[in-house]
């Protein structure tokens, strides 16, 4: 796809949207399965749930421009996610690998609120104000992600790893 209109950026980003979407719903089901604390396997089941919501939202927002769904591959998200099985690997199971996986998931919640944060501006300067509320719906549920995951860390995972460190 040639991109030679703000139209055409706006379609070429929601497919990769779309593509990180797909990648993600994997991803939070192992990162559930590797954490210990219940209250972060709960925040990324949950989140597995709203992100097949998140990629049918976009999918329908992509078939509305009349494009393809599965024309790219966000390479983003494939670099964050290898970089988040790294580090659950070099960490042993407990609060030390939630604390690594809390910071992969962090830095996976900002990239997608970037991508959600311009697809939105680009929407409404496109005129299209439906595409726009539902990206800005996307937008502030990944910036609540992002706040009950730094919730879990500061009030759970970070102070019962400093306190077993101290002893």
């Amino acid at each position: 796809m040639n991109i030679t209109s703000l139209k055409d950026m706006y379609i070429a980003e929601l497919q990769e949207a779309r593509s990180f979407e797909s990648m993600l719903k994997g991803t939070l089901k192992e990162m559930s399965d590797k954490a210990s604390n219940p209250e972060l396997q709960k925040a990324f089941r949950e989140h597995s749930e709203a992100t097949a919501e998140h990629q049918r939202l976009v999918e329908g927002l992509i078939s509305a421009q009349a494009a393809s769904v599965d024309e790219h591959t966000d390479q983003g998200i494939e670099a964050l996610t290898t970089e988040t099985k790294k580090m659950a690997s070099f960490t042993e199971g407990g609060a030390l690998r939630d604390a690594g996986l809390i910071a992969s998931a962090q830095r996976i919640e900002h990239y997608e609120i970037a991508v959600y944060g311009t697809l939105a501006s680009y929407a409404k300067a496109l005129g299209l104000k439906n595409d726009a509320q539902i990206l800005n719906g996307i937008l502030e549920e990944e910036k609540d992600t992002d706040l009950i995951l730094s919730d879990i860390a500061e009030g759970n995972i970070t102070p019962t790893i400093v306190e077993a460190e101290s002893r």
